[in-house]
């Protein structure tokens, strides 16, 4: 395989599991050094074990993304390492039990929680690597999903808001060269949601998609290095679906 990304720094938060460790396995084996960070300090030490089999090496830091000044103590210890950072995938998410079952009372606490988590983390963590980014002329890749397009539940609401933060973002990082794109994925063979969706929503959902095939981590994870790599570096400023073309998010995909 030709490794496109030898000699860089990758970042990936939530990369214990699911479509975090596809991505950290996905960009070890084009040659990157992975950075991870989750609370599942268990999940980051097998990331880093099948890191360890491609060859290539990680470090893994226990980061809560639901506080500030974690967010900012690891900035401030990362760029004591590495002065230079190619990617950001601000994967780490919020995604099942009560977020995704509507929105109705659940009171000003919890949902000052799923938007500090799945909306303004992103960009507090980007602010902290700022500089690595900006000294690599880096990209920032953004977690949002379908259900952003169909903002039903406090879910899709908060990934409605993280799209809308990717265009600002874009904006905010563009004097220092540094790009913000979003992936938004459809329901995705991860195993967290083979456990959280019940299997008559699943087989709803895998029925309104064009493709014919579930779609699977990997999916996601090429996706992000085809962004991140010279072939998509003119590609900025974007939320790009990758859900089968799922009949879910209707004409404003």
């Amino acid at each position: 395989m030709n490794k496109r990304f030898s000699g860089k720094t990758v970042v990936v938060t939530g990369g214990a599991a699911g479509l975090g460790r596809a991505h950290a396995l996905t960009f070890a084996a084009e040659g990157a050094h992975l950075v991870l960070l989750d609370i599942n300090e268990a999940g980051l030490a097998e990331t880093k074990a099948l890191i360890d089999d491609l060859g290539s090496t990680a470090s893994t830091h226990r980061v809560d993304m639901s506080d500030e000044q974690q967010i900012i103590d690891f900035g401030k210890t990362i760029l004591a390492v590495h002065d230079s950072i190619d990617v950001l995938i601000n994967n780490a998410g919020l995604h099942m039990g009560e977020i995704a079952r509507g929105f109705s009372g659940m009171g000003l606490a919890k949902w000052q929680h799923f938007f500090t988590v799945n909306s303004f983390a992103p960009l507090l963590l980007a602010e902290a690597i700022q500089p690595a980014l900006a000294k690599a002329k880096g990209i920032i890749i953004n977690k949002s999903s379908m259900a952003s397009y169909n903002p039903a539940t406090a879910y899709g609401i908060t990934k409605a808001t993280l799209n809308i933060f990717t265009h600002a973002m874009a904006t905010q990082f563009a004097a220092d060269e540094i790009r913000c794109v979003a992936i938004a994925p459809g329901l995705m063979a991860t195993e967290a949601a083979q456990q959280g969706v019940d299997p008559e929503n699943w087989e709803k959902l895998k029925a309104m998609q064009f493709v014919k095939r579930q779609g699977t981590a990997e999916d996601i994870a090429n996706l992000a290095i085809f962004l991140a790599s010279d072939e998509g570096s003119f590609i900025n400023n974007q939320v790009l679906l990758c859900d089968g073309g799922n009949m879910m998010r209707g004409w404003r995909g």
